[in-house]
């Protein structure tokens, strides 16, 4: 969602902090600014902007100089876009400023309070509460102050604080929004995202929640809400600076998509055990006897997680003959849910932060229930609180729309339900058959990959229409349900994904010869099936495009997909999908890697 950036050193701080901006405009945003001081002046230095980072450094004057900073692209909530509504947010006496990331719950109530007492706010925003609160407390240190603000806060926050009295410093805390330091030579760097901060430093610290930090030019220290010391240690950063860089691509996206069958080999790499016909996955945490335990499995996820955790759920059920279903994390976690010691549920997230999934974490923590990540970033919130896991190893995924995170996550599940399959009942025939059916994953997405011209005269055909339907049975159904996200997610035409089996109970009465069908279409027990679907479609002088292993009689137009085992066909069919809804939304002009209203990780509910 919003972006933090900090900086304390030597440096000029302005052009690190636009560089910084810049790097995490793929998270969403509607307007940015930055707040700039030297230790010698101490007074503080403010541009804001609605708009694009662009927008904002095309107003920062020549002479906006400073060696700290913060910054901050804002992605509106309370209030719409503007320049007054953009963070930072300053005081009054001009002294305090704050960048904010996440929603203050009681913000209403508390600015009422402060309107009581003579307060004039200036913005719409829940940020501005928490700036006045800073500027009026009494405490002596800047950390003081801010622990006084916070104790009377309700919801959830990353915060960057700045004080033209204490110059030398800045002020951060967490609680649910992601903060993260950046060790540098005589010099720190502060960001809700690592993407921020990988150009200038591998050596981060990631706070927890209810855990702050002062930072200053050759030195940070950590410690809670209450003021107990905390130890910190870095940790250092796989990813380069270059991965998030274009490489060549017009978008993100396209990159993204095309990395996938490198991203495939890294997730399978080191992990197959062709001895015993099974993998290895040594963050779990679960040994065979745990894993003999577990009666059910459930889990939770938000958008293209959900879908990735419905195929993993169908892999687990096929492979470990476990019962296991998926739910959306942001509904679980406001049911009152029946918490099972037999179940093992798995919380999967792609950034590791996304609240709706690390409070149903935290829930079930709370009552007990053991809980594995499947997560693409080392040392995010959601690694640090489950019991085990495993990284997904997708590498940094910029664009807003996910596809080879999505990708990587159902590969990572295909290992987990052959590790507990072969802990249970699953032959080693049938594994050996799996790990050739993981092997070839890449070779086969190439393979797809290669039919992008064709894919891309497809999307040209069907971006006029208005509304797309998407259709799978069984394990084709969590495919068209990605795909129908996609394609709304990136183009803006209206989707809907429907079970193949319930075309009569409803459904039906949408076709029309306006209305385009994408049928997911696997050569497996269902074929029959799936063909009779077809045949309703197509007698009701629907359009239709087929995904499947072999050209369909009664589809326009098809997708030959390579054939795997039929465990692992959904992982392959939703590929071209993904060209298809990248190739519609060009086609219209989209912007692409940052869709509108959308944010790359949603941190707040």
């Amino acid at each position: 969602m919003c972006g933090i950036v900090g900086y304390i050193g030597k440096r000029d701080v302005t052009p690190l902090l636009l560089e910084g901006l810049q790097r995490l405009e793929y998270r969403g945003y509607d307007s940015a600014g930055i707040v700039v001081t030297t230790p010698k002046s101490g007074g503080l230095k403010m541009v804001k902007a609605k708009g694009r980072v662009r927008d904002l450094e095309a107003k920062v004057p020549a002479r906006f100089k400073g060696t700290t900073g913060i910054a901050h692209t804002r992605w509106a909530t309370h209030g719409a876009p503007s320049d007054v509504n953009a963070h930072p947010h300053m005081s009054a006496d001009q002294k305090v400023a704050v960048v904010h990331n996440g929603i203050i719950d009681n913000a209403a109530e508390l600015r009422r309070k402060l309107e009581a007492d003579g307060v004039v706010f200036l913005s719409e925003t829940d940020t501005e509460v928490l700036t006045h609160l800073i500027a009026r407390s009494q405490a002596e240190t800047l950390e003081e102050k801010v622990r006084h603000a916070l104790r009377v806060i309700e919801g959830t926050y990353g915060i960057a604080v700045m004080h033209a009295d204490f110059p030398e410093r800045i002020v951060v805390a967490r609680n649910g929004s992601p903060v993260v330091l950046g060790i540098g030579d005589k010099e720190m760097f502060v960001a809700s995202d690592i993407a921020a901060l990988v150009t200038h430093t591998r050596q981060i610290v990631t706070l927890d929640d209810g855990e702050m930090a002062t930072l200053k030019a050759d030195d940070f220290r950590t410690y809670t809400t209450e003021g107990t010391r905390t130890t910190a240690e870095p940790t250092t950063v796989e990813w380069e600076a270059e991965s998030y860089d274009m490489g060549g691509h017009d978008t993100y996206m396209h990159k993204e998509i095309f990395e996938q069958p490198d991203a495939v080999d890294r997730v399978l790499r080191g992990r197959i055990d062709d001895r015993f016909s099974t993998v290895h996955l040594g963050g779990l945490n679960l040994d065979a006897r745990d894993a003999r335990a577990v009666r059910r499995v459930k889990i939770l996820g938000c958008g293209t997680s959900y879908h990735a955790g419905m195929i993993g759920a169908q892999l687990i059920e096929e492979l470990a003959r476990i019962p296991a279903d998926a739910e959306p994390a942001s509904e679980f976690r406001y049911r009152n849910p029946v918490v099972d010691p037999d179940t093992l549920y798995i919380a999967v997230s792609q950034s590791g932060e996304t609240y709706d999934v690390l409070a149903a974490v935290q829930e079930l923590k709370r009552k007990g229930a053991r809980v594995l990540g499947v997560v693409n970033v080392v040392g995010s919130a959601i690694a640090r609180e489950a019991d085990g896991g495993t990284y997904v190893h997708a590498g940094p995924e910029v664009c807003v729309v996910s596809t080879k995170c999505f990708t990587n996550t159902t590969v990572a599940f295909a290992l987990l339900a052959l590790h507990l399959g072969r802990i249970r009942d699953l032959s080693v025939r049938d594994g050996k058959r799996i790990i050739e059916g993981l092997r070839k994953l890449p070779a086969q997405i190439s393979e797809i990959l290669a039919q992008e011209a064709e894919i891309e005269q497809m999307a040209k055909e069907y971006a006029e229409a208005r509304s797309m339907l998407f259709i799978g049975r069984v394990r084709g159904y969590p495919v068209a349900r990605e795909a129908s996200l996609k394609l709304k997610e990136v183009s803006y035409i209206h989707a809907e994904a429907y079970p193949a089996s319930e075309l009569k109970h409803g459904p039906l009465a949408l076709i029309e010869p306006a209305l385009p069908t994408v049928a997911i279409v696997p050569d497996d027990d269902l074929l029959e099936k799936n063909r009779a679907a077809l045949e309703e479609i197509k007698a009701r002088s629907g359009k239709i495009l087929a995904v499947a292993h072999q050209h369909q009689e009664k589809a326009d137009r098809t997708i030959v997909v390579p054939k795997n085992e039929d465990e692992l066909d959904p992982i392959l069919m939703g590929i071209p999908l993904q060209l298809l809804a990248y190739h519609t939304a060009k086609a219209l002009g989209r912007d692409i890697d940052k869709p509108r209203n959308l944010a790359k990780s949603v941190t707040v509910e």
